[in-house]
This record gives C-alpha cells, structure tokens and sequence, in this order.
C-alpha cells in the first residue's frame, strides 16, 4: 500500500526519539535518570515506530498488531518503569549527589 512520505516521518521522529533514550541510557548519572529517558523517551520513540507502521500498512493484520504492540507499551512501560524505581529506591540505591529532592523519601519517611 502506497501511503506517502508520513509513516516514514513517524518512524524517523520514533527512531530519533529511540536514539536520545539510548544516549540518555549511557550519559545520565544515576538509575532513577536513566529510568526517565528509558520510559520517556523510549515509549514514545518506539510508539511512533508502531504508528507508523500502522499508517504505512493500513487497517490490516500487521496494522493491528502494531496498534497492539503500541498499546501494551504504553500500558507496561511506564508501570515497569514505576515499579523499578520504587525497588531501587526501597533497596537503598542512592540518588545522585548533585539531586535536590527526594519525593519519595519525603512522603513516606523510607
């Protein structure tokens, strides 16, 4: 199905996200950071990617699943992401040095 330039700027935008989230991976200091590229950054890349997709195949079965895949993104990701930062921070992993607040700490008391 020829559907024009569109996915393929969707795609690159959620390549192009995808690539800052990766860079965000290896460059921020400490795993709470590394956390928000990760699920920022990276669920929206890889939701573009699947739009995309869906745009350039149409309403057919790989169209489908990519607008699945694109849902249970944004469904785990950011509940993964939440969960492991919750247990990094009940484990006792420090934040950064140069962070100005601790939230969590702060209304819970752990």
């Amino acid at each position: 199905m020829n559907s024009g330039v569109v996915p393929y700027i969707l795609i690159s935008i959620g390549v192009f996200f995808d690539l800052v989230g990766a860079i965000g991976l290896l460059r921020l200091p400490d795993v709470y950071n590394r956390l928000q590229a990760a699920t920022k950054c990276v669920t929206l890349g890889t939701c573009l990617i699947l739009v995309g997709v869906l745009v350039h195949s149409g309403w057919n079965a790989m169209g489908i699943k990519a607008l699945l895949a694109a849902v249970f993104v944004l469904w785990t990701s950011p509940t993964g992401s939440h969960a492991l930062a919750r247990g990094a921070h009940i484990a006792g992993v420090p934040l950064w040095e140069r962070s100005v607040v601790d939230k969590y700490r702060e209304d819970t008391g752990h």
